[in-house]
């Protein structure tokens, strides 16, 4: 038999049970579908943390206090601060250190016209921008100047417009808002960032650090120390600079541990990818549980077809057929089968990815190679379990096939 002629043969062998193949497949289109989602969202939340190390940054490292411990103890009372000390003594005697950048922060009330809002009030020096990779949409950020000579100015995130009601940023440029009764003049709006974390730096004011220090907060405790490092490869030397000057400065003993803490953002984002990734392996890994089972059901409803066409096996035998043509007839079926219902799954697994991406807001994005990789699974399962099917009818007697009833 030609390739042609077997392959209408099973095709017409399908078209022959439209219902029972639809039903066959509905497996390998649930599992592809299942694993295209799963790759999606697993894509798309990759994507999204590699936004976010781009946005804070792969040279920032931030300092923040820590507790002393004595006997496995730590208390509230004993909690090493930070100070405008730590920060200066950092920027005056760091090798590694391309920038320093000290914050204090607390949550007041904002109030503009009759108009108010509770959001995290930041103390910060003006290359703010610099070290946490801001930019500003509207405006200008404040000077150095501004900030020595304790200048009541701020420069206030989007979502503190909203906040408040104003829908043109420009409106609010060179106009006073409150912060503890306190009037500051907005002298710029920061671009978006984006949720990120815990908290949403779109939410923020910020003023100069020195008139935080003595009009608003009224102390030098700082909340946390941005450091820049030169470049990525120097973030280890950047570490190590930043101890040795924080252990000189708060006198602690060689047999004494840190007092504080140095945190590298660009590693918590890297292992946030990396869990990620496994949580979208486990998820692409349960789904494709799916297509193991649909290749189960497609393996029994060809065992049934071949003993139900045992009689047609025998004339086809009888009238020339190798086991070859049989055995290749019946494995067409079965990949035909597995291929359709991938096409549909891919189809299905998309439409899902959208609809998530559109109704909740969840960040998808569908990999070529993940369509690669379900079409070639799907084909792979088809093969697989079409095998043993196809084996038994090419192996099957002619003699005893044309008796059969």
């Amino acid at each position: 038999m030609l390739f042609g002629e077997i392959l209408n043969v099973a095709l017409g062998a399908l078209r022959a049970n439209k219902l029972r193949s639809l039903l066959t497949m509905l497996g390998i289109v649930i599992g592809v579908g299942a694993v295209i989602a799963m790759i999606a969202l697993g894509r798309g939340a990759q994507e999204q943390v590699n936004e976010r190390i781009k946005a804070l940054g792969t040279t920032l490292l931030t300092v923040q206090p820590g507790q002393q411990r004595d006997r496995g103890f730590a208390s509230e009372v004993d909690r090493a601060p930070l100070t405008m000390g730590d920060a200066e003594a950092l920027e005056e005697r760091g090798r590694y250190i391309a920038a320093v950048q000290p914050q204090m922060s607390r949550n007041f009330q904002i109030q503009h016209t009759n108009r108010n809002t509770n959001v995290r009030v930041l103390g910060t020096t003006a290359n703010y921008l610099q070290v946490r990779n801001y930019k500003i949409e509207y405006g200008r950020m404040f000077t150095a100047a501004e900030d020595f000579n304790k200048q009541r100015v701020a420069v206030v995130g989007p979502a503190v417009l909203e906040n408040l009601g104003i829908e043109n940023p420009v409106a609010i440029l060179d106009e006073p808002i409150r912060i503890r009764g306190i009037q500051f003049i907005v002298v710029g709006v920061l671009a978006t960032k984006g949720q990120a974390g815990f908290g949403n730096p779109d939410e923020q004011v910020l003023i100069p650090l020195q008139t935080a220090r003595y009009r608003i907060f009224g102390n030098d405790r700082l909340n946390e120390i941005g450091v820049l490092a030169p470049n990525e490869n120097a973030i280890p030397l950047t570490m190590a600079d930043i101890q040795k000057i924080l252990r000189r400065e708060h006198r602690l003993a060689a047999n004494r541990p840190n007092n504080f803490q140095i945190r590298n953002q660009s590693d918590f984002l890297t292992n946030l990818a990396e869990t990620t990734q496994v949580f979208t392996l486990l998820l692409a890994g349960i789904a494709a549980v799916s297509l193991l089972v649909g290749g189960i059901g497609i393996m029994n409803i060809m065992l049934v077809s071949v003993t139900e066409r045992t009689r047609e096996i025998g004339v086809r035998k009888a009238l020339g057929a190798t086991r070859w043509n049989i055995m290749f007839q019946f494995l067409i079926e079965a990949i035909v089968l597995c291929l359709l219902g991938g096409a549909v799954g891919v189809a299905l697994g998309a439409g899902a990815a959208e609809f998530l991406n559109r109704t909740f807001s969840w960040n998808t994005a569908i990999a070529p190679e993940s369509v690669a990789l379900a079409f070639g699974f799907s084909a792979a399962v088809g093969l697989l379990f079409g095998v043993w099917p196809a084996r038994r009818a090419a192996r099957l007697d002619p003699v005893i096939a044309l008796r059969y009833e």
